[in-house]
């Protein structure tokens, strides 16, 4: 087994939503860098539409974690699912990762749209979205996460 990483916020979110829900996300919030950190660690960042941005559930407690197969939503209509098929806080580390949309830098303050993390969220990391970078070939799941997620981003501007 690999041994363990001990990593550092780089920011923290301000503003946005205040409770984690399931549905409706898009408000605008701030990712806020280290205070510490010179402000050329995000020249260009600008030019790029979309960054890629890995957070972490900081309301969660690791109580919450299940490593177990359980259907998504604890909803038996969509099939028992295990830990790493779900997107959610019951993750060992409980990370996460989004892809806002970058609205504008000001100085350390990074503005996005369609980021589901909340107000408070430790960041642990940002990079620019690369198209390039993204799945090769064709993408493809089953239909329950897009039944599941059809309203994620209903409070999403477009």
């Amino acid at each position: 087994m690999a041994q363990s990483l001990e990593i550092k916020p780089i920011g923290i979110v301000v503003g946005g939503r205040t409770e984690p829900t399931d549905d409706r996300w898009g408000e605008t919030a701030i990712i806020r860098l280290n205070p510490d950190f010179p402000v050329e660690v995000v020249q260009g960042l600008e030019e790029f539409s979309h960054l890629l941005v890995v957070w972490h559930f900081h309301q969660a407690s690791p109580d919450d974690v299940a490593l177990h197969a359980r259907s998504p939503r604890n909803d038996p209509k969509w099939p028992a699912t295990g830990t790493f098929v779900h997107r959610n806080h019951r993750r060992p580390n409980q990370l996460a990762q989004s892809f806002p949309r970058l609205l504008k830098v000001d100085g350390l303050d990074i503005h996005v749209t369609d980021l589901d993390a909340i107000d408070g969220s430790p960041v642990f990391d940002l990079a620019p979205y690369f198209k390039e970078m993204g799945p090769r070939g064709e993408v493809y799941e089953p239909s329950w996460p897009g039944e599941m997620l059809k309203d994620y981003w209903d409070g999403a501007l477009s």
